[in-house]
């Protein structure tokens, strides 16, 4: 059996509305810092969408720095219902970006792990389920980064190999739950390693004003973010 899109609605409840309303949720990474030319991308977005020729299409930023997937399961359904006309509105659509804070070890490199990858395994399960029962809902993925930065802040150390086990645990939950996955952290690496280190700021950790343009450019070219902002609502 073909599993349904998450985009697809019932006649019911389908209208002609092109322009979509969309909260974008999570991290530094949607919060945008590292940016200071553009904002991130979710800003960077927000100001296409306010040109006179563009759709129309509204984004509200609820990134928050050093977020975990926990603390965002604890504020989304309050934030989401909250959010000023959309008090008599339900969004269109959700995309999420968390995961990155959870997987920083304290003191050392081998020191102990932000969340134990069975515990994010759950959280994640629990914040995937909140946000089903929303709107539709995308999962965009944390970017790689410069290991011999570290430790960012003097205590966290970040590194690939817990980037790729917390990311497949979060491609498997979101898999089991029909939620389109865009995986920025392979995709960035393929390029080659000259392409996303110029991509990361001195800090190590967040992306840098060449890396929040890429970051846009892949979001927008994805066919599945394409396709959410297309089909009616």
């Amino acid at each position: 059996m073909v599993a349904a899109s998450p985009f697809t609605r019932s006649p019911k409840v389908v209208n002609a509305r092109k322009e979509k309303r969309i909260v974008a949720i999570g991290d530094s990474l949607v919060y945008g810092y590292g940016d200071p030319e553009g904002g991130g991308w979710v800003e960077r977005l927000r100001r296409q969408w306010l040109q006179p020729e563009s759709p129309g299409h509204a984004i509200y930023n609820l990134g928050v720095r050093a977020d975990t997937v926990q603390r965002v399961s604890d504020r989304l359904v309050q934030e989401f219902q909250t959010r000023g006309e959309f008090r008599n509105r339900v969004p269109d659509l959700l995309l999420l970006s968390v995961g990155l804070n959870d997987t920083a070890r304290v003191s050392r490199p081998t020191g102990r792990i932000c969340t134990d990858l069975e515990v994010f395994q759950a959280q994640t399960d629990e914040l995937l389920e909140a946000a089903t029962t929303l709107c539709p809902v995308l999962f965009i993925g944390m970017t790689p980064v410069l290991e011999e930065r570290m430790p960012f802040a003097e205590v966290l150390h970040y590194n690939h190999n817990d980037q790729a086990r917390y990311k497949e645990a979060t491609q498997q939950a979101c898999r089991r739950r029909n939620i389109p996955y865009l995986d920025l952290f392979d995709l960035w690496l393929s390029r080659g390693e000259s392409w996303w280190r110029s991509r990361v700021s001195t800090d190590g950790l967040h992306p840098n004003v060449l890396g929040y343009r890429s970051l846009l450019a892949d979001i927008t070219a994805w066919p599945t973010f394409q396709n959410a902002l297309e089909n009616p609502c």
